[in-house]
Order: C-alpha cells, then structure tokens, then sequence
C-alpha cells in the first residue's frame, strides 16, 4: 500500500448489509457480472465483519480495521495507525499518524469524499454526522438513502460529478456507502410488494441492481489515474435465519461478508 498510496486513486465502496452467502450465490451463477469480472478468480472473499452493524463497522473500518479474512491469521491489514506492538502492522502497511484513516490519506494529499447511505452518513443530527465529518467532502440527499428505489444510480451520478470537479493532479479517496441492500429492499424484486415485506430473494435482487450500475462508478473512479478499489460489506442481515431477523446480533448471516480488493486501470470501462 506504501506504493499505492500517493500514486493511485482509491475508492472503498461498502455495500452495506450484504450477506456473504447471497453474494456468492449470484456471483457462481452469473447474476452479477460487472462485480464478477473485478473481484480475483471471480469469487468474493469471506470474511469477517468488524461489527455487525453499520456505526460500529464503519468506525473500525476507518481506523484501518478492514474485514479480517475467515481463516486463522494473523492476518497483515493494508492500514493502520501508528500504536506499539501492533501484530498486523507489516512492511507494506500504510501507516498513518492520525486517529483515523480518512484523515491520514488527507495529510497524504488526498481530496477524502464521502457519498452516504444509510442514515448514518445523512447529516440530519449529531449521530448522523459523526462517520461523514471525517470527510472534507460528504453528500447526502433523501434519494441515497434506504427507501428509494433508484439510490445507487443517483449516487453514482454524485460520484461522476464529484471526479469531474476534481483538477486533473488532485489524488481522491472515494467512500461510497451503498444502501440499496438494506432493508426496505422488496421493491428491487418484480412482484414483490411491501406487505410481503424484504426476503432473501428481494436482498439479491436489489444485489443485481447495484451490478447494473456500478460499472459507472468503477469507470468515474479510475478516469484520471490507476484506482486501488476495495468492495466489501460492513456486515450481513438475517431473514428469519435460526429465528433472527436484522442485524445488531450475532449470527452468522451477520457477521460473514464478502470482500475484494483490486486495481482498476485507468479507463477502466466496466
């Protein structure tokens, strides 16, 4: 990351709620292509959530705590801050000096933009403007959020506005907070209706409709230079599973979530 950081763009996308399990069912049957043809050997990753709800992950994942992957470690993170006697720190970690690491690629040189989501990124009250305030640079509008159908194209179309605005020499972290997978999410799937309620079926397809537009997002991320991308869920949802419904608990539906990292080329077109 000493070599990405301060050459590359970046772009960390969380796709918040997304279940591990449902990820990787439609990526082995094809249902989400344009994810499918970046993520490496064409599969997601499992790993282990940070927390299993979205204040918590999202704090730790800005501290460099990443998803650990779901195998014994220890396991070297890509950032971290600079504390004694750290296990994951390596020598190709980026280091920061700074309580976070939005605010680290800031003393980097980096514009940091946040584009939010969900209604801990929507600035309407204290709480909501704790995760966005890291950012010099955050965006929010009813249309992002959790209740409309069309959130993720109208924040990628931010997201291209943003690049756009950018001079050509200015380095970017992009966080996008995708919302489109959390509940209500039954009006992605032809037939649902809202007194049917969210199922796991309606998770996948509102899956399938982030796929469809995220080829946008990766071609606006990587147009002016190489862009180093992380994709990742902050955590999972259960739909009944065992008796659970919803996240904030311990089940494995939520604590399990796909993850990748890789490079988009500059032009990158999908």
């Amino acid at each position: 990351m000493n070599k990405i950081v301060g050459s590359h763009d970046l772009l960390l996308v969380t796709l918040d709620t997304l279940r591990h399990d449902v990820a990787a069912e439609l990526a082995a049957a094809g249902r989400i292509p344009n994810l499918v043809a970046h993520l490496p050997g064409g599969v997601w990753e499992k790993r282990h959530a940070p927390g299993s709800f979205t204040y918590a992950s999202h704090q730790a994942i800005f501290a460099g705590f990443l998803p650990t992957p779901a195998a014994q470690g220890p396991h070297p993170r890509l950032f971290a801050a600079r504390f004694a006697g750290s296990e994951t720190t390596a020598e190709r970690t980026f280091v920061f000096d700074t309580p976070d690491l939005v605010s680290g690629l800031a003393d980097a040189g980096y514009r940091t933009v946040c584009i939010g989501g969900v209604g801990f990124f929507n600035r309407q009250g204290p709480l909501g403007s704790v995760l966005p305030g890291m950012f010099q640079e955050s965006h929010w509008e009813p249309e992002f959020g959790v209740a409309s159908p069309v959130s993720f194209e109208e924040q990628v179309a931010r997201a291209e506005k943003v690049v756009a605005g950018l001079p050509a020499e200015q380095r970017l972290f992009l966080f996008v907070n995708v919302s489109a997978l959390h509940q209500p999410n039954w009006f992605h799937l032809p037939g649902a209706t809202r007194e049917a309620g969210d199922t796991r079926a309606t998770h996948a397809a509102a899956l399938e409709y982030v796929d469809r537009h995220i080829g946008r997002l990766f071609a606006a991320a990587s147009s002016r230079r190489p862009c180093f991308a992380i994709v990742c869920s902050d955590h999972g949802t259960a739909y009944g599973d065992d008796g659970y419904t919803g996240h904030r608990l311990g089940h494995e539906a939520v604590w399990t979530v796909p993850y990748a990292h890789f490079t988009l080329d500059q032009g990158a077109t999908r």
